[in-house]
């Protein structure tokens, strides 16, 4: 089949990343992909794929080839996909990344967007019940999956340092961040330091938006946390390698892929609810998992500071239970919805 993916960025992130690996994956079993991305789209990921740029800031309908499938994502996508669509150039497949309206500025804009085609694609069973109760149209799931680059290499020993506490921390610029309690997050690792001086906490963040980021560097500039810029998978998969304990605070997120691959290189992970996250953390089972009003996040991970053998457990479960999560099957799922849907 011939697939056109209309694109804004493919900077580092997770949307972005099931992005690649969807499109790669479709382009080495044969299908022919285009990603159509505006002239200034950062591209931050090896794309296999064809790249098409618009000769604009935008994206313009005469920039689709003919094709059978138009996958919009993003919100503002959706428009374009289906005017290209009903130019004849491929049937509009919302592909939802992460549901919009309650936590992106102009929702009065992304909440009608989900009312433009019936033919949809979600990340899990949370995503799928809420848009089905918003708007009456139940998604077909294609899961998130974690990279065959992701394992454990087991040097956690070997590298003879305290204990690791480590998150990912993005830039809050942009004003896309509340929903990733990072406010909270940086409170509650504060009083992890308070009462277990003895270990590290670090921050993960994506090099471009660190460099670009006064507010990321004015906590670094604190000095009471390590910072680590992983520039491509391999050193990401060292960093969480390096950590003993993975704490996420999202409260919404419709897949929530650090955690699954936080668990694949073996880190015991601590997180909150946050929708997406509950296919595959298990409280007690493959982690420590809190509703966020129970304010207890830092609470889990002093517990499992001093808790070796609650932690040891929660960290091979969760490596176990990772297994099953690739984006291999993500590919084929989705081929298969596709399929089903047309």
């Amino acid at each position: 089949m011939r697939f056109t993916f209309p694109i804004l960025t493919l900077s580092h992130g997770g949307a972005q990343r099931m992005l690649i690996e969807l499109t790669n994956g479709l382009t080495a079993i044969g299908h022919q992909v285009t990603l159509l991305l505006p002239v200034d789209g950062v591209i931050s990921y090896d794309v296999r794929s064809n790249v098409v740029r618009s000769s604009l800031m935008t994206l313009n309908v005469q920039d689709f080839p003919p094709g059978d499938v138009i996958v919009s994502n993003y919100y503002t996508t959706v428009p374009i996909a289906q005017e290209a669509s009903n130019q004849g150039k491929g049937i509009h497949v919302r592909l939802s990344l992460c549901y919009e309206p309650p936590f992106l500025p102009d929702n009065s804009l992304s909440f009608p967007s989900y009312h433009v085609t019936e033919h949809l694609i979600v990340l899990s069973r949370w995503q799928q019940d809420l848009i089905r109760l918003n708007h009456g149209i139940t998604g077909s799931i294609v899961p998130i999956g974690v990279s065959s680059s992701f394992k454990n290499m087991k040097i956690r020993h070997s590298l003879q340092e305290p204990l690791n506490v480590t998150a990912i921390l993005r830039n809050v610029e942009r004003g896309f961040s509340w929903h990733r309690e990072q406010d909270y997050l940086i409170e509650q690792l504060d009083l992890v330091k308070k009462l277990c001086p003895y270990v590290n906490i670090n921050f993960i963040s994506p090099p471009d938006e660190f460099n670009t980021s006064e507010a990321l560097q004015s906590i670094q500039a604190t000095g009471k946390y390590r910072f680590f810029t992983p520039a491509n998978d391999e050193e990401l998969c060292y960093h969480y390698n390096g950590a003993d304990i993975f704490v996420s605070s999202s409260i919404f997120d419709t897949g929530s892929l650090p955690g699954l691959e936080a668990m694949r290189c073996g880190a015991a992970l601590v997180c909150v609810y946050s929708g997406g996250n509950i296919e595959y953390a298990s409280h007690e089972k493959n982690c420590l998992l809190s509703y966020r009003y129970e304010n207890r996040l830092g609470e889990d991970v002093i517990r499992l500071i001093r808790d070796k053998n609650l932690r040891t457990k929660l960290a091979a479960q969760g490596e176990k239970s990772s297994n099953k999560w690739t984006w291999e099957n993500s590919v084929k799922l989705f081929e298969q919805a596709i399929s089903d849907l047309l």
